[in-house]
């Protein structure tokens, strides 16, 4: 009984890793964001200044410095929106934010629960790390799935694939002639 309580403790907690991906997605792709609008808005923010290569010397000193520049130019952007489209941002950023660290904190939760099955059948600790990374990957899969096949049931056609700058199609790109 100890080791099925131990698989179902894994599997819960892994669910709630894909939970909050799945959730996350869901709500993300509904929120009304003008994309097109605000990379308007903010293209003539001027990038940030790269900080030199030489204050990874003092590696916090390089540290501070690109977050006061990442800082200043993430200030002028959100200056140079208008207020809708700053509404608008601030509301994505701020649901994006509260879905990651839901999904986070669930990670930590599937961590520990896959520690414990580990060590309840002395597996080696590479069969834990690769736990780790492998169940992130298939709750990612199971999200991307789940939408594709929701997009599907709901008849919206798949967007159409833009040719890539610099290629013609039908030159052995993969695009059949047209």
């Amino acid at each position: 009984m100890e080791l099925f309580i131990l698989w179902v403790g894994f599997a819960g907690a892994w669910l709630l890793v894909a939970g909050p991906v799945f959730q996350a997605s869901i709500e993300l792709r509904e929120e009304q964001l003008d994309r097109e609008s605000i990379v308007a808005a903010t293209r003539d923010v001027p990038q940030p200044k790269r900080v030199s290569g030489w204050w990874w010397l003092l590696p916090p000193v390089a540290y501070v410095l690109m977050q006061r520049a990442q800082s200043d130019h993430r200030q002028a952007a959100m200056a140079a929106l208008p207020q809708d489209l700053r509404e608008q941002f601030v509301g994505f950023a701020q649901k994006a934010r509260g879905w990651l660290i839901v999904a986070a904190g669930a990670y930590l939760i599937a961590g520990k629960e896959t520690w414990e099955l580990a060590e309840a059948y002395d597996w080696p600790v590479w069969v834990f790390w690769l736990l780790v990374v492998l169940m992130p990957v298939l709750c990612l899969f199971f999200t991307v799935n789940s939408v594709v096949q929701s997009e599907k049931a709901a008849g919206h056609a798949r967007p159409e694939r833009r040719p890539r700058p610099g290629r013609k199609r039908g030159s052995g790109s993969g695009d059949p002639e047209v």
